[in-house]
């Protein structure tokens, strides 16, 4: 059973994925794959330098993850180039994890962008972790220290509660205690194991 895992920022979607994997799901968690697949020494990370210059790299040799995000966020030109070089070595190092996971297994690919990326057809089915926005407004204001105009902005930055909730096939409903979260969860797994 292949799951796609998805939530806006500040949804839980991360403690939705820790639940899933204590269930006994593969969990391939997509932004994990992103770095490691520009670490050092990496075909990613070479590729990117000779795209963005030598000035992309940390004195450690590291990708400087703000820079590349202050290039890329300021121009859409550089965001697709970027999008270019990472998407699709995320997409074959998943494919490699996917492969390796025990026969029968529900293999959960955790992918923030899943919505807008448009890949909701890859799966057999589309977990959403979902709340208001004014609970994520309050999250990111306490756990992030973001200020009221950068959580609106980053909100905004992603695909809407409709837009993801139009490609969900289940949707995960985390406004309530971490108890409430954990059973439901468990519901859901219970779905998606293959019988």
């Amino acid at each position: 059973m292949r799951v796609g895992l998805t939530g806006g920022i500040a949804s839980g979607k991360s403690t939705v994925s820790a639940l899933l994997a204590e269930l006994g799901a593969v969990v391939i968690d997509a932004d994990q794959l992103a770095r490691d697949v520009v670490a050092p020494g990496t075909p990613g990370l070479a590729r990117i330098v000779d795209a963005f210059g030598p000035e992309v790299l940390t004195p450690g040799g590291e990708m400087d993850r703000p820079k590349v995000g202050a290039l890329v966020f300021a121009d859409p030109d550089k965001l697709r180039m970027l999008e270019a070089i990472v998407h699709p070595l995320v997409r074959e190092r998943g494919a490699e994890l996917e492969a390796a996971a025990p026969a029968g297994s529900v293999v959960v690919h955790d992918i923030p962008l899943l919505a807008e990326t448009g890949q909701a057809e890859r799966f057999d089915a589309v977990v959403v972790v979902d709340v208001p926005q004014e609970t994520q407004i309050e999250r990111l204001l306490r756990d992030r220290a973001m200020t009221r105009e950068d959580a609106l902005a980053r909100i905004a930055a992603q695909a809407t509660r409709d837009q993801r909730r139009a490609v969900a096939t289940y949707v995960i409903e985390n406004t309530g205690t971490r108890e409430d979260l954990r059973q439901a969860v468990a519901e859901v797994f219970e779905r998606l194991v293959p019988s």
